[in-house]
């Protein structure tokens, strides 16, 4: 199958783990972490966003989380929150990088929270967009779209180009600009994946340690979101020390992709923040 997603540099972090990333920019560093999902990468998820970063003077990371796109997917791995942090961490480390900005997706949000929590003076500022880990597992197994994701990847079919195109419709508002394009991106790297990651993934509730954020935080969410309830976004507000929470009428989980202008705007002004 054509490779639909570019292949960018792979660092070695230990214990036969790889991780893949793209890479664009020079300042300082900001690293993008990806939401879960059949077909997930770094650079399909934020493809319209990092270069508008390298071009404002930072230095941009885009990494596949340990078990998606083309970063290693041990097959005796439990994929915990733990494991998926320690991956970026250890990326971090062998390229030399003490401190950096996290911009997270959905999954990506909860790692980012985690890496936070527990390497506060490596972590400078939190961008969250719809980031999971706010809830009660039980209340994302009821989400419309997280059923539609299970369906997708345990279903008797398997991951199809019509399943991925069902699915991925549900993280729009208006599905129509769901681009071909992704749907291929997507595709190909979900063939190369393992259901154990799905299997195994486990993101605790991490609403009750909110208050220990010794960083900034800048969040996302819009009111249409089907993945991540939008009950999140107060949980943010009332949970930081030190947080702002833009809301988007018309908006589903995919806030940087259905408004990419206004996430890079917001983004940018709040890194420049002193």
């Amino acid at each position: 199958m054509t490779d639909f997603v570019p292949k960018g540099h792979f660092v070695d972090i230990g214990d036969d783990l790889k991780i893949h990333y793209h890479e664009a920019g020079e300042g300082p560093v900001v690293v993008f972490l990806h939401g879960s999902g059949p077909g997930a990468s770094g650079w399909s998820n934020f493809k319209g966003n990092y270069p508008h970063f390298a071009e404002a003077g930072y230095r941009v990371i885009v990494p596949d989380i340990l078990g998606f796109g083309y970063s290693t997917k041990a097959d005796d791995a439990q994929y915990t929150i733990d494991y998926m942090a320690d991956g970026i961490i250890a990326m971090l480390d062998a390229l030399g990088i003490e401190q950096c900005a996290l911009v997270g997706n959905s999954m990506g949000g909860a790692v980012a929270i985690r890496m936070a929590l527990t390497r506060p003076t490596r972590i400078t500022r939190l961008i969250l967009m719809a980031p999971g880990g706010l809830e009660p597992r039980e209340t994302y197994m009821n989400m419309v779209g997280i059923k539609a994701m299970v369906r997708v990847v345990f279903g008797r079919e398997g991951v199809t180009r019509d399943s991925l195109k069902r699915l991925f419709e549900l993280q729009l508002y208006d599905p129509s600009i769901m681009a071909d394009e992704v749907i291929d991106e997507r595709l190909s790297i979900a063939k190369l994946q393992t259901k154990r990651v799905i299997e195994t993934m486990r993101i605790p509730n991490q609403a009750d340690a909110l208050p220990d954020l010794q960083c900034p935080v800048l969040g996302f969410w819009g009111t249409d979101d089907k993945f991540c309830p939008i009950s999140g976004a107060m949980t943010l507000v009332n949970g930081c020390k030190d947080a702002e929470v833009l809301m988007l009428s018309r908006c589903g989980h995919w806030v940087m992709v259905e408004h990419p202008e206004t996430f890079n705007r917001h983004t940018l002004a709040f890194l420049g923040q002193s």
